[in-house]
């Protein structure tokens, strides 16, 4: 389990009107938020359509990542501390839990009161976790209910106050704090300069440096970081969508390719790797220096692709490490969790 304390350590420097915002996480679209709410260094949260609740005094530990659409909200409960990198997708989660660094919760997910998300853990699609229960691996699996031992720990976590105070939510919208760059930043690295087509869109805090190319429609998410300084080029094609936290980066004389339409979900890790058309990578998978997938394949949330392994079109990838499960007879649909191009004037500052 996570053993961050359930107050941030770090100093402020926003501050909404209820709630602490540190300045480099991102609000995006109108969140409901509850008194006491700590929003951490690098967290995002990207809400559709005012479809993210999150509960009176509850933590999003640093670059957590917290996405809600109409058709799958996220609500996240009162006293509740999502851990480092965890990412929550269109699910609901309970009132007085620890969900531990890097864990995945998938869309539909529903957690119960008093839940403990072990660090790693993958919940898949639609998973309902009772209260009181104790969840660990990938995939997922209650191993048990909580223990006294358990009960003792949230009660020193809360300073022995479990009490839910069931205060009213309050909505904050990023129009309220002026955004700093509203086309990202970009880094010269010796002579390479990056270029970002000009349909493209890249939210404030997204970071691109070097022999980096961004093709026409493409979406860079929020705290986004494509390096392209290790003399090897980064190409990503046109309509490629990359969301919030994922990092890609080079190899010595390497090069990573993201071929059109590909979209990568939050939280990701690529280094040098080539990904063919239309592939969709779930969060938190990281794919390692040397993968190559062909057009139209699937990669599992929170797997990971060896060092140049190969996967043939239209492949269904998962597993730690990740293995072929399956063959696609189409491409695969694009998640409910990518920006559509109509809802980025309500995502962000546009100028």
């Amino acid at each position: 389990m996570s053993s961050s304390s359930a107050t941030a350590t770090f100093q402020p420097t926003a501050v909404g009107p209820h709630f602490t915002l540190a300045s480099s996480a991102r609000l995006l679209g109108t969140t409901q938020v509850g008194p006491g709410a700590i929003i951490s260094r690098g967290a995002v949260v990207r809400s559709v359509g005012g479809s993210v609740m999150l509960g009176a005094f509850s933590t999003l530990r640093e670059d957590a990542v917290v996405v809600g659409t109409p058709e799958r909200p996220s609500a996240i409960g009162e006293k509740t501390v999502l851990g480092r990198r965890s990412l929550v997708m269109g699910a609901r989660v309970g009132s007085l839990c620890d969900i531990g660094d890097g864990a995945i919760l998938m869309p539909g997910v529903t957690l119960g009161d008093r839940c403990l998300v072990g660090e790693g853990a993958v919940l898949p699609p639609g998973m309902a976790v009772p209260d009181q229960s104790v969840v660990l691996g990938r995939p997922g699996q209650v191993l048990r209910m909580l223990s006294s031992e358990d009960l003792t720990y949230l009660q020193q976590r809360w300073g022995g106050d479990l009490s839910l105070p069931a205060a009213p939510l309050t909505p904050f919208s990023a129009r309220d704090r002026a955004e700093d760059a509203p086309m990202g930043q970009l880094y010269a690295f010796r002579d390479r300069h990056p270029f970002v087509h000009p349909t493209a869109t890249l939210f404030s805090s997204a970071e691109v440096s070097g022999d980096v190319v961004i093709g026409a429609g493409a979406i860079i998410g929020a705290g986004v970081k494509i390096t392209g300084d290790m003399n090897g080029p980064v190409r990503i094609g046109a309509r490629v969508q990359i969301l919030e936290n994922t990092v890609l980066h080079l190899q010595p004389d390497t090069m990573l390719v993201l071929d059109e339409g590909v979209v990568v979900g939050p939280g990701c890790v690529l280094h040098a790797c080539n990904l063919g058309a239309g592939t969709v990578v779930e969060p938190g998978a990281i794919l390692c220096e040397g993968s190559h997938l062909g057009k139209g394949c699937h990669v599992a949330a929170g797997s990971l692709v060896k060092a140049r392994a190969v996967f043939p079109d239209y492949a269904l990838v998962e597993g730690f490490p990740a293995t072929q499960v399956g063959t696609r007879t189409s491409p695969p649909e694009p998640p409910r969790w990518v920006i559509r191009p109509e809802d980025l004037p309500g995502l962000r500052r546009m100028g």
